[in-house]
């Protein structure tokens, strides 16, 4: 039986990681972006291509469309869509807000609505794994609007795994610090700014999309096949213990 996954936001840095490490282990792909050229760029000609908005129930349900009349049921979702929006919530205008909201939560929960949807209409099992951030465990200056969306986003997966443990739907999220991405790129453009970045964790340094990649990977195999419900920390100890102080 072919395995079929689904990588949302697919042109970006985690989602570009996620299809590499899924096409390797013998998953066929469907990737999906708001812009085709980005999925054209990043893929070539590669996997089913779907441009479609998934933080609307229209895109998300056009995304799974497409799969079924191409006669594919993805039975992984790696949801690795989001963006990154700082600021002091007294600075942040309100569109930048909604944009985070968007972007980080209500794509979220439409993209796994339509997923489960789906499964649940095939009478399949199924994994999901959801891309959270250390900022929604501590507070960091800064990072309210975002740290809201994503401590929405770990609710989201909390709910929906214990909705759906019964259909043997298993759903997770990993929940990063900064990484050599592109949607980072402007906050650690400087020396200094990378420098001061790197420093803030107990295991110093700039985290990876491989590395984050190969951990959704993984929670979406059959190795994790009792894990659900979980939000797996990936920021070098940053949410959870303080860093010797010299």
């Amino acid at each position: 039986m072919n395995k079929i996954a689904l990588v949302t936001g697919a042109a970006g840095g985690v989602g570009r990681a996620v299809a590499a490490r899924l096409a390797a282990q013998g998953w066929q792909l469907i990737v999906t972006s708001r812009q085709a050229e980005h999925l054209t760029t990043a893929f070539g000609d590669q996997y089913l291509q779907v441009a479609a908005d998934c933080s609307t129930v229209t895109g998300a349900r056009q995304i799974l469309q497409a799969a079924k009349d191409h006669q594919m049921l993805p039975t992984a979702l790696a949801h690795c869509v989001g963006n990154i929006r700082l600021g002091a919530m007294h600075r942040m205008s309100e569109a930048d807000f909604n944009d985070c909201l968007s972007a980080n939560l209500i794509s979220a929960f439409h993209t796994l609505s339509a997923f489960v949807g789906a499964l649940r209409d095939a009478r399949s099992p199924g994994a999901a794994v959801l891309v959270s951030s250390a900022a929604a465990r501590i507070g960091t200056p800064n990072h309210e609007a975002v740290a809201a969306a994503k401590a929405g986003l770990e609710g989201l997966v909390r709910g929906a795994a214990a909705s759906y443990a019964a259909n043997a739907i298993r759903i997770n999220a990993v929940a990063p610090g900064i990484m050599e991405t592109p949607a980072s790129a402007s906050v650690i453009a400087s020396p200094a700014a990378r420098e001061g970045a790197a420093r803030q964790y107990p295991l110093p340094g700039i985290g990876s999309a491989d590395e984050l990649a190969e951990l959704m990977v993984w929670l979406l195999s059959d190795s994790a096949a009792r894990v659900t419900g979980q939000v797996w920390s990936l920021d070098g100890g940053f949410s959870s213990i303080r860093p010797l102080v010299k």
